[in-house]
């Protein structure tokens, strides 16, 4: 290790900063927000380092500079002039805040540029509220030596609390609940530690699609009880040793009824477990999200929602779609196909509407029921509309064609992966592929190309 790691106290001290420049005025803008007092100079004297507490230099007359590396050297003066190692006793690193935790990355001044994007990868990956995770300890720290003398106890019960409910709340911004969690987990110490429960939506089905806090999620999850739309890419990015649990649906088809998935994260969540309820695209959109939370809350098993891109947005988007545009759609409606009692209760004549882009979930089996309705209420059959299978996935396909023509066409066309139905004008503004028509996107009444 070429450089001692550490963190310097410079609240209320002097800092000097010899020359100018933005390179210059960017280690001022990190020193002024540690709390320093900056002495700026542009030739150097041996006079201006009385009293300083570190020294900056760039922009500067080369003179100056050597002259400033040898009196700080001299006088033990930590000293830093940009870009330039040889005369550097310090180095400054690519630094991660977060409130009052502090992340440095250092390359040893070899490769500034990769510190830089190692820090970026890092940036991703922490909660931009972890701070909030810090201060619990901080606010708490005197109580829980009290609590627990032990070393070892208290060690444990802070790697308990820094990775369960109370930093999870905390990073969700709920300070005050993180806080009723972290003394309830305090009272509890030496007993079984409480579960929680985050509902998380996985996005359209690629990985990439999935958000920073979905991924972390995952990363820390005990168990993951996910549908059948969550593909395999996207469980791979979980925890290998944590514990999976399918449930999945299919048309009427339930692998688990809904009552006993609501039953099954109220049992994890009790046995302790962190648990991450995995659905495809939100979990508050046409997801049955709602009905677990509302299972968790009677249960009084803490959770939170971990939003996910819905499956309308992440079709649309890989189709060219704009779901809204001025001069087409001015309001996007999204509804589900999925019969109530044998009966697709829909306001056909809300959704008959023109100047809207309307997206139906899970409506393959409805489809002709849906056609009937809207065409009752005065819905044009030419209205233009795509048929979207596996949707946001590598393997999307899409039916281009009429109302008419989806209804006369969809079934035959239709695999056996998940379908949206989007229609309106703004469909129209789709770009055509740009290569020759194949089984993965096709126009419904156009001949094959020769």
């Amino acid at each position: 290790m070429r450089h001692f790691p550490a963190f310097l106290e410079l609240q209320g001290r002097d800092v000097l900063l010899l020359g100018e420049g933005e390179a210059l005025e960017a280690k001022a803008a990190l020193l002024r927000a540690s709390g320093a007092t900056m002495r700026a100079a542009r030739r150097f004297t041996p006079e201006l380092l009385d009293g300083i507490a570190l020294a900056v230099g760039a922009g500067a007359e080369e003179e100056d500079l050597v002259a400033l590396h040898g009196a700080c050297l001299a006088r033990g003066i930590p000293v830093n002039v940009v870009d330039r190692p040889e005369l550097c006793t310090f180095i400054t690193p690519a630094i991660i805040q977060r409130e009052d935790v502090t992340i440095a990355v250092s390359t040893g001044g070899a490769a500034p540029v990769l510190a830089r994007l190692v820090r970026q990868r890092i940036e991703a990956a922490l909660p931009p509220l972890l701070g909030r995770v810090a201060a619990l300890g901080a606010r708490f720290g005197a109580m829980v030596r009290d609590r627990l003398p032990s070393l070892p106890a208290r060690r444990a019960f802070l790697e308990r609390a820094f990775t369960g409910v109370p930093a999870r709340l905390a990073e969700a911004g709920r300070q005050l609940e993180a806080e009723t969690a972290f003394l309830s987990m305090l009272d509890r110490a030496g007993t079984q530690p409480a579960g929680f429960v985050q509902l998380v939506g996985a996005g359209p089905g690629a990985a990439d699609l999935l958000t920073l806090r979905a991924l972390r999620a995952l990363g820390e999850a005990d168990v993951i009880v996910h549908d059948r739309l969550v593909p395999d890419a996207v469980l791979e990015m979980a925890r290998r040793d944590a514990r999976r649990i399918f449930v999945g649906k299919r048309r009427s088809e339930h692998c688990v009824p809904q009552e006993g998935i609501n039953t099954l994260l109220v049992e994890l969540a009790r046995e302790g477990k962190r648990v991450v309820r995995l659905k495809g695209g939100d979990p508050f959109v046409f997801g049955r999200g709602g009905e677990e939370a509302a299972a968790l809350r009677e249960a009084g098993i803490a959770h939170e929602v971990v939003p996910g891109v819905t499956a309308a947005l992440g079709c649309a988007a890989q189709a060219g779609i704009p779901l809204t545009h001025r001069d087409a759609a001015r309001m996007l409606t999204l509804v589900t196909g999925h019969t109530r009692e044998g009966v697709l209760d829909l306001d056909f004549r809300a959704l008959a509407r023109p100047g809207q882009t309307l997206c139906v979930y899970m409506g393959m089996s409805t489809l002709g029921a849906l056609h009937q309705g809207m065409i009752w209420e005065g819905y044009d059959d030419a209205t233009p509309g795509m048929l979207i299978e596996r949707g946001g996935t590598p393997d999307q396909r899409e039916l281009r064609g009429t109302l008419a023509e989806l209804v006369e066409h969809g079934e035959d066309w239709a695999g056996d992966g998940p379908v949206l139905l989007i229609l309106g004008e703004a469909v129209g503004m789709a770009p055509l592929p740009l290569v020759p028509q194949s089984a993965a996107k096709a126009v419904v009444g156009t001949p094959d190309p020769v």
